[in-house]
């Protein structure tokens, strides 16, 4: 099973353009964590975005959710500029949009019961009270795979993957359009990795949701996502439909990516060719100019070091950004 498939005429609920994210480091540096990413995410598809750790997945994630405010950039949810709202605006917008946490325990309060939890959004935009909050509760607590009597325990009580279940129906709670996915099973076991894929990929169909999957194993995104950005230091470097990008990757980044994704059948495991990056990853510190990517890239030119490459469609709704293309 893979994400769900869309049509063609699905309007656009999240448009991305021109983002960025800077951190202040000491008196002169800037982290550039977020470097002008643009995409767009449809209604009712997902959306992966990968990478390795700490090229600016999450931050771009929280940065849309409003979590950081935008250094620059816009972000656009379902034809409204989400950076120029009022506090009422604000609210309502994160009724629309939630998140669900990479890590399950400390995204949960210790001294909270589930019930209280997953409740507190709920009480927040005062959409049920008294016995039909409770029925909501329960039924939240149903939908992913526990039951009423876990209501009135605590956090500590139940293991990652139960835990991961609250966060999801926490999120769900406040019945919004559009999910960020921060890592969500990366801190699992990886018998219930694909237990937790599988109850997003339901109530997704069930509810009609739009998910931003941020993961850093590909063989999920794969798994889950209708389409796939891949990001190296705070830039896009290739996006095109999952399919198509496990397929033929054309970036040199994405495809010693998915030449580490282990294959089942033994034989063809050992006689395939794995490409091993050389040189370590460069500082997002005040990065130099130019392809972010040039120091590790065996095909690296001189225009690499002088220009970052622009990313623009090379194939039918395939984007790269590299000087190859």
């Amino acid at each position: 099973m893979e994400g769900t498939r869309l049509s063609t005429n699905q309007k656009e609920l999240l448009v991305v353009k021109n983002l960025k994210k800077y951190f202040r480091v000491g008196s002169k540096s800037i982290l550039k964590a977020v470097d002008d990413v643009s995409f767009v995410v449809k209604e009712g598809e997902t959306l992966g975005l990968v990478g390795e750790s700490g090229c600016g997945k999450t931050t771009t994630g929280r940065t849309i959710l409003g979590m950081y405010p935008a250094t620059s950039g816009e972000v656009i949810f379902d034809g409204i500029n989400v950076q120029n709202l009022d506090k009422r605006g604000k609210k309502e917008f994160s009724k629309r949009a939630q998140i669900i946490f990479q890590d399950p325990y400390a995204s949960l309060n210790p001294r909270m019961t589930v019930g209280d939890i997953i409740g507190e959004g709920i009480d927040i935009h005062h959409l049920y009270t008294g016995k039909e909050r409770t029925e909501k509760i329960y039924e939240l607590l149903g939908s992913v795979g526990l039951n009423k009597e876990h209501a009135s325990r605590f956090p500590h009580e139940f293991s990652g993957g139960q835990r991961q279940r609250v966060g999801i129906a926490r999120a769900f709670a406040v019945e919004p359009d559009f999910i960020v996915c921060d890592e969500p099973i990366s801190a699992l076991d990886v018998s219930i990795q694909a237990q937790v894929v599988n109850l997003l990929i339901k109530l997704q169909r069930e509810k009609g949701l739009t998910y931003l999957f941020i993961a850093h194993d590909l063989s999920m995104v794969k798994h889950i996502s209708d389409r796939v950005g891949v990001m190296y230091l705070g830039t896009l470097v290739e996006l095109a439909s999952s399919a198509e990008l496990y397929k033929k990757p054309l970036h040199p980044y994405t495809q010693a990516l998915l030449s580490a994704i282990p294959i089942p059948d033994p034989d063809i495991e050992r006689s395939r060719q794995r490409i091993v990056l050389e040189g370590d990853v460069p500082s997002p510190i005040n990065p130099k100019p130019g392809c972010r990517f040039r120091a590790r890239c065996k095909y690296a030119k001189p225009i690499c070091s002088e220009v970052m490459p622009e990313l623009k469609e090379v194939d039918k709704d395939h984007f790269v950004a590299c000087h190859l293309y």
